[in-house]
């Protein structure tokens, strides 16, 4: 029998320990001919990436030794950090941002020069041409003066040469890609203020046996269509994703034109959508659904080319993910049926396809799949342990209405715990959670983090506020200019929504977020009364001195987001919590890293100054060696037992385990 206890005092097995020493993060998945490739981002090694190999007998070891951390800074956030050639494998290493090259049996050695100044020379998103003289790839340069030069370069295997500009004169590049033979190479760049979901341009070259482009030619994309994943197939047609048609579809570059139209109608209508100085670009799998996936890191995958001329795509639908194989000759798409509703990175040995996967019920995962037989091998589970289904909730996905007789999305995770049950005149308390980038977006997937609050009796709503990524361009769309109003607003009423079902307690309902989703937990306590508390993980305060101190690649970010500065001034005085503090009516705690290059200590500071002032009750946590996003397992472990004090204090629930309590100043 269930006992009775209030809402967020069960007792759950699900400690803080586990949610820092039983997990790794898994990412850059790759394939080499049969051997596989992934890299480990592990909390207890302090947060180091580690390069993992398995070889085609099935043997998993560690690539990266200890002392290296695979791990680029470009843009800040990285991704594309290594590549492999053969049994060699090229990496970043975090704590000089210089390029390996690690041989089999081999320590690492340095192949690009070291820079004038600490993390002046950073590397990203390489590709090693046919004929194994050069790697292809982002540079970022940033030189004494403070200007931050950002490049396409070629550089010899061995490091014999100083690397040398390929492609420059754009604010940004990324996706570098080679055509079969490697006499063409394509790749993506973009200038201030678009980011890259916003728009970017696709261009193709002549690539000499010396490492050099001529013929330069942009073939596709602009200001207002964003370009994602170019790739060529091994017949040299050039494939790429594009939100043209408001949904970010598959297309390819067809030289002549000439091809039949096939498959029905509607996809004869949208056959050929334009044409560009190279060709005709045919759409070859129009659908409304997202082939493509904001660029905040290098290195992302949504499809890729079998031996028998298929393409397994990875698609999304209203916050689900979905596995495809299309036949380009007919367009004719088959999805396949595999119960995750999260996919990434897919990679092809030439037999059996591997991905990464989750599920409300499982963690994210390594698989191999069978394409013959649909046969299913877990590889690796990033949380290794198992957990009683009686304390997982399933999320259950909910359309709500919102501002302007619109509708938005979220994912409700009801409290769960097979040893409890709420008082029957009682509701859960709900934690809010608002996702980071803004441009960005949270799927259904099992997280102990998650699990963490719900099997200790909260409800949990992770909200897909307008401005999401995968759902559209208009849907993205929904946040320009009306970042700090539109996603607070959807938070909001993701809870009144939940509220009115009866599902929790509208006198007890917290909102946190990370990033950008700290800036959204912010505001809705400082222009709204309606959260009772509040939980900021590295979130903006002061939207005026971010713009003047922050990295490059998100430098004009705000331009869309809010407005062009200065010309928006008053906006971003509008807009900023912190100018606002005293109409906070709750407790808030805030975390920072104090390495954090992208929202910087600063702005938590000025917050918490600002907060101490107004006599407002808030708890400030700021750890030493941490950036942006949490990697360590100490700091992760605090982070939780804190934040679950702080409620428990806030909304007034005993404990039923010991923590170490967090400091409320002005309670």
């Amino acid at each position: 029998m269930k006992k009775v206890a209030p809402y967020g005092s069960w007792l759950s097995p699900i400690k803080a320990d586990l949610l820092a020493s039983k997990s790794v993060g898994l990412g850059s998945l790759k394939a080499e001919g049969k051997d596989i490739y992934w890299v480990e981002g592990r909390p207890l090694e302090s947060g180091r990436n580690v390069i993992v190999h398995r070889t085609p007998d099935g043997k998993v070891n560690d690539v990266t030794p200890a002392g290296f951390n695979a791990r680029t800074t470009v843009h800040e956030y990285g991704g594309g950090a290594y590549l492999v050639h053969g049994k060699t494998v090229f990496f970043s290493n975090f704590t000089d941002q210089r390029l390996y090259r690690q041989d089999p049996g081999s320590e690492p050695q340095a192949i690009t020069p070291e820079p004038e100044l600490p993390w002046g020379l950073r590397y990203a998103d390489g590709r090693v041409t046919p004929d194994g003289c050069w790697i292809i790839c982002v540079r970022q340069h940033h030189q004494l003066d403070g200007e931050v030069i950002n490049e396409l370069v070629a550089l010899p295997l061995d490091g014999s040469e100083q690397p040398h500009a390929v492609a420059s004169g754009h604010d940004f590049y990324s996706s570098p890609r080679l055509s079969p033979g490697g006499h063409r190479l394509a790749w993506l760049c973009w200038d201030h203020p678009q980011m890259p979901w916003d728009g970017c341009e696709l261009w193709v070259a002549d690539l000499s046996i010396d490492g050099h482009l001529s013929h330069e030619k942009r073939v596709a994309g602009g200001p207002e269509e964003s370009i994602y994943q170019p790739e060529w197939s091994s017949d040299g047609t050039l494939y790429f994703v594009s939100d043209r048609s408001g949904w970010w579809n598959l297309y390819r570059l067809n030289k002549t034109g000439t091809e039949p139209v096939t498959g029905s109608p509607e996809q004869s209508l949208l056959r050929v959508m334009y044409r560009s100085d190279d060709g005709v670009i045919e759409s070859v799998a129009p659908m409304e659904a997202e082939f493509g996936q904001p660029q905040w890191v290098f290195g992302m995958v949504n499809y890729l080319f079998l031996r028998d001329g298929r393409v397994a795509c990875i698609y999304s639908q209203k916050g689900i993910d979905y596995l495809s194989i299309l036949t380009p000759a007919s367009r004719k798409i088959k999805p396949v049926e595999l119960g995750y509703t999260s996919l990434d990175y897919p990679a092809y040995d030439g037999d059996w396809l591997w991905l990464i996967s989750a599920s409300p019920t499982t963690s994210p995962t390594v698989i191999s799949l069978n394409l013959a037989d649909g046969n299913i091998v877990a590889i690796r589970r990033s949380q290794d342990l198992d957990i009683d289904p009686g304390y997982v909730s399933i999320p259950r996905p909910i359309l709500f209405p919102t501002e302007g007789d619109l509708t938005a999305y979220a994912f409700y995770y009801p409290p769960a715990n097979k040893d409890y049950e709420g008082p029957p005149d009682e509701h859960p308390p709900l934690l809010v959670e608002s996702h980071g980038g803004p441009t960005g977006a949270t799927q259904a997937i099992f997280s102990l983090s998650t699990q963490y609050w719900t099997s200790r009796g909260f409800g949990v709503v992770d909200v897909n506020y307008g401005g999401s990524s995968g759902y559209g361009r208009p849907y993205r769309q929904r946040l320009n200019g009306q970042w700090g109003v539109v996603d607070v607003v959807d938070c909001i009423n993701a809870a009144r929504y939940l509220i009115a079902e009866g599902e929790v307690d509208g006198k007890r309902i917290a909102v946190r977020g990370g990033s950008a989703g700290g800036y959204t937990t912010l505001c809705g306590l400082a222009f709204y009364d309606f959260f009772k508390a509040g939980a900021s993980y590295f979130g903006l305060a002061d939207l005026e001195p971010f713009v003047q101190d922050t990295h490059k690649f998100e430098s004009r970010y705000l331009d869309r987001l809010v407005g062009p500065y200065p010309q928006a001034k008053d906006l971003y005085w509008q807009r900023s919590p912190v100018r606002y503090a005293d109409r906070i009516r709750c407790p808030v705690i805030l975390f920072q890293g104090l390495e954090d290059k992208i929202v910087p200590p600063s702005q938590a500071e000025i917050m918490v100054k600002a907060l101490k002032e107004k006599g407002i009750p808030y708890a400030y946590l700021a750890f030493e060696g941490e950036q942006h996003g949490f990697r360590k397992a100490e700091t992760i472990r605090r982070c939780a037992e804190a934040e679950l004090d702080f409620y428990s204090r806030v909304f007034n629930f005993m404990l039923p385990e010991t923590v170490e309590p967090v400091e409320i100043k002005n309670l």
